[in-house]
C-alpha cells in the first residue's frame, strides 16, 4: 500500500473517530433536551415547542454519524454463532461478501437519499411542526453519512483483501 494511501486512511479514520464523538455528544444533548421536556411538561405544565423535534434531529444525526465508527469496530448487530466457528480465511471471505452487499446498499441510499434531500431543498418543504424546520435538515445526513459508510466499507474491504482478518465485535 502506498504511503499516500496509508496517510489518507489515517486521516479518514480520525474523521470517523471525530464523527463518533460528535454522535456521542448529540446523544447526550438529546437526553438533556428530553429530560428538560419531561420536567417542563409534568412539573410545570409548560411543554416546550422545541425539545422533542430538536432531540429527534440530534438522534438522527447521532445515529448516522456513528455508522462508520460502528463498522470500523464491528459494533453493528451481528450473529456470530456460525462465523465464529470458521477459520480466518472463511471469515475474511464472508466479511468481503458482507462489505460488498453493504457498499451496494449504501450506494442506493446515497443516490436516492440525495434525490430526496434535493427535492425537499428545492421545494422548500418543511416539517409542519411547531418549529416548522425545513425538511432537508433531517434528510441531509442520510446521503452524507452513508457516503462515509461506503468509504469505511471500502477501507474494511481493502484490509480483508490484503489478508487482515476483520475484528470480532466483542459484544
Amino acid at each position: 500500500m502506498s504511503p499516500y494511501l496509508v496517510f489518507q486512511m489515517i486521516i479518514y479514520e480520525k474523521l470517523v473517530l471525530t464523527s463518533a464523538w460528535i454522535a456521542a455528544i448529540l446523544y447526550g444533548i438529546a437526553g438533556i433536551m428530553l429530560t428538560y421536556e419531561v420536567g417542563a411538561r409534568y412539573l410545570f405544565i409548560a411543554p416546550t415547542s422545541w425539545a422533542a423535534e430538536l432531540s429527534q434531529l440530534a438522534l438522527i444525526y447521532g445515529t448516522l454519524l456513528a455508522m462508520p465508527w460502528a463498522l470500523q469496530h464491528r459494533r453493528h448487530i451481528q450473529i456470530n454463532a456460525i462465523i465464529d466457528k470458521l477459520n480466518d480465511l472463511n471469515k475474511r471471505r464472508i466479511g468481503i461478501l458482507m462489505m460488498l452487499i453493504l457498499i451496494i446498499f449504501s450506494i442506493y441510499v446515497v443516490i436516492f437519499g440525495f434525490e430526496i434531500f434535493m427535492d425537499s431543498f428545492e421545494r422548500g418543504r418543511t416539517t409542519g411542526s411547531l418549529l416548522d424546520l425545513p425538511s432537508w435538515i433531517a434528510e441531509l445526513p442520510v446521503p452524507f453519512c452513508f457516503f462515509m459508510l461506503i468509504i469505511q466499507a471500502l477501507i474494511e474491504l481493502k484490509k480483508m483483501v490484503s489478508g487482515i482478518t476483520p475484528p470480532s465485535g466483542d459484544h
